[in-house]
């Protein structure tokens, strides 16, 4: 039984096997049958399918995310011109700036990096030199917009070594007119002490080179200008002083005491010191108390020690609230002008001139069609311009010709010096009344102009340099400024002599063009300078004179002044051109004798008219014997004693008789 039941599941176990060795075969059947390859047209069709959906994808994906950065990039790209522009007026100056943290500045890494731009800049700076590459000095020094490249490589030139390559900067800036207000902001900013002035002193200058001045410090509490004015005087020091300096300060300061008193309840009174200015009894007290006090100023400013201490105690930045305070006013403006030309005679003050913002007042000064105006701005730029200036112009002697920079070689020199009464530029004008000159003044120059020789002769002689000089006379001791000053001829030609040297007068040929007692002070001068080695040149470079009714041998104003001395009171001038005047006659047989071992060319003019003085005198100021000086022609002319250096019009006989004689006379020197 036992061995049925064994073989029984024996049987089962193998049937059991077969069937699974059977099902496994199956199944490893219809895997090879799966395996075996399809149709081959089925296969094509799959792929092509297959890669249709790929690319599909691909290019629908694509073509949304280009879309997208486009959209987006369109979006960064679109910009508000109005913020542009406002970008634009915006200045940057670039400083080196170090870092606060020590390791970036003492760590190995900014070490290398300094070490390798160093290296860097040599190499280039090398190559800049040996191979003069245009590009050179861009690279190796800034790293700017392409547009930019010009107005910082300008910049750059401005500063160079070479002081002609510092001048043809200037130039170059000078005659753009193409930049936005932006870039020339960035040259008023980034730009040195001497490319601004040098700017300043450039005819075709853009006045955006020119920043505003700084804002001006506040007034005191419980202070006016005019009391601040007066602290201003009263702070220099009052020993030591000539005379003259010394009334002018006690009379400003007098005069500004009854002024404030007068603003804080008091009366105001003209009496003491102000009785020679009978003008002041029409003005307005503050007004003319700050004359006062910049007449002074004028005076202690012609010491350099006092110049120092005009500028320490805020000066320059009361001046400059004065200026513009008064613009309407031309008198007190010129006298301030006159501070600051003076102040800038001392080089070590010229820095601190510029930053106070006074150069740009300057340039737009020189540019105004007020010739006075705008020779008081010229002689103070030139004075500060020591870049392409040796001269240095004193108080009362003024440039007419060239106020800029030029390059038209000046070959001579031609001085204008005015008589009793006269100034530098009124003297000087075209003939006509004053209702006429106003009228006129902002008209053509070539049709009337307030000073000939600045307006035509620069102009018919643009070679010259045309210099005018102003001092201080008198007809009579009560209209004189300074009750002490008894100047005469002697002292006077020695005191212009000595601003004329400093001038550069002497290093070129010269003419002398004089009227009135102007001619008394040219032959003084001339003889005093042959006494003195260091004048040889100015004897030696005059070509010829030129005297406009000059009295050689006395004037009848100064016998009529005497005779009625009680009213007149006749100045000392005055008294020095009677005809017994020995001092006249010495003068006249010495300069006769000098002029003729020189062989100075001469030539004379004399009025032929009678002159009103006043309303109610009429007098032949300068008879045709007197203005005979004993050599050159001797040229009546059919006018009186005022207008006989003021030709009508630019044809008219007296300006082309005076430019022939100039044009003759210094033939060989302009030709050369």
């Amino acid at each position: 039984m036992s061995s049925i039941l064994s073989t029984f599941h024996f049987c089962r176990a193998f049937s059991h096997q077969r069937m699974s060795l059977a099902a496994y075969c199956v199944i490893c059947c219809r895997r090879i049958r799966t395996l075996t390859p399809p149709p081959k047209s089925t296969t094509y069709w799959r792929d092509i399918r297959n890669l249709i959906k790929f690319t599909g994808s691909l290019i629908l994906g694509g073509s949304l995310f280009l879309t997208y950065e486009v959209l987006a990039l369109k979006k960064s790209l679109t910009l508000d011109t109005q913020v542009v522009e406002k970008e634009k007026m915006k200045s940057y100056i670039y400083v080196h700036t170090v870092s606060l943290d020590k390791r970036e500045n003492y760590g190995i890494t900014y070490q290398a990096r300094k070490e390798l731009h160093k290296a860097l800049r040599k190499v280039l700076a090398t190559s800049a030199k040996i191979l003069r590459g245009p590009f050179a000095d861009t690279f190796s020094t800034v790293d700017v917009e392409d547009h930019e490249c010009a107005v910082w490589l300008l910049l750059r030139k401005s500063q160079s070594g070479d002081r002609a390559a510092r001048l043809q900067a200037v130039q170059e800036m000078s005659e753009t007119h193409h930049w936005q207000d932006y870039q020339y902001r960035i040259i008023a900013q980034a730009c040195d002490l001497r490319t601004l002035i040098g700017l300043a002193r450039s005819k075709e200058s853009d006045l955006r080179f020119f920043l505003p001045p700084p804002p001006l410090p506040s007034l005191k509490e419980d202070s006016s200008i005019e009391e601040e004015l007066r602290q201003l005087l009263a702070s220099l020091p009052q020993t030591e002083l000539d005379e003259c300096i010394q009334y002018f300060t006690s009379l400003a300061l007098s005069e500004s005491s009854q002024s404030l008193a007068a603003q804080k309840g008091g009366l105001w009174c003209f009496g003491g010191n102000g009785l020679p200015y009978a003008e002041s009894f029409g003005e307005v007290p503050s007004a003319t108390v700050e004359m006062f006090c910049l007449e002074a100023l004028v005076k202690h400013s012609e010491i350099p020690t006092h110049c120092d201490k005009i500028e320490a105690n805020g000066g320059l930045q009361l001046l400059q609230r004065l200026y513009q305070l008064h613009k309407d006013c031309p008198k007190i403006q010129r006298n301030i002008m006159r501070i600051i030309g003076n102040m800038a005679l001392n080089e070590h003050l010229h820095s601190t001139i510029v930053r106070s913002g006074w150069v740009s007042i300057l340039a737009e000064a020189v540019k105004s069609h007020r010739i006075m105006e705008a020779s008081h701005a010229a002689r103070t730029l030139a004075n500060l311009d020591r870049e392409t200036m040796q001269e240095k112009y004193q108080d009362g002697v003024y440039v007419l010709h060239p106020q800029y920079r030029t390059s038209q070689p000046i070959k001579a020199d031609v001085l204008f010096i005015h008589g009793l009464m006269g100034a530098a530029f009124k003297t000087w004008r075209q003939q006509d009344s004053e209702q006429v000159l106003t009228e006129k003044i902002l008209e053509d120059e070539a049709s009337y102009t307030t000073c000939w020789p600045k307006t035509w002769l620069a102009r018919d002689c643009p070679a010259l340099r045309i210099i005018s000089v102003e001092y201080d006379t008198s007809l009579s001791d009560w209209r004189t400024r300074c009750p002490m000053e008894r100047k005469s001829i002697a002292f006077r030609s020695n005191e212009l002599l000595r601003k004329l040297r400093a001038a550069g007068v002497g290093d070129r040929p010269v003419i002398w063009v004089s009227h009135s007692m102007g001619g008394l002070l040219v032959k003084k001068m001339l003889l005093e300078a042959s006494k003195k080695p260091e004048m040889s040149t100015v004897i030696n470079n005059t070509r010829g004179i030129i005297f406009y009714s000059v009295p050689h041998h006395g004037s009848h104003l100064a016998e009529y002044s005497v005779n009625i001395r009680y009213l007149l009171f006749p100045s000392l001038e005055v008294k020095e051109l009677s005809k017994d005047s020995p001092a006249l006659k010495t003068l006249q047989d010495d300069f006769l004798e000098f002029a003729k071992d020189k062989n100075f060319q001469v030539l004379n003019f004399v009025e032929t008219l009678p002159t009103y003085i006043g309303s109610m005198i009429k007098l032949h100021v300068v008879p045709v014997e007197s203005a005979d000086l004993g050599i050159g022609d001797l040229i009546p002319v059919d006018v009186d004693h005022l207008n006989i250096c003021k030709p009508k019009k630019k044809d008219a006989f007296l300006y082309q008789r005076t430019l022939q004689f100039i044009c003759e006379t210094l033939a060989k020197d302009l030709e050369n």
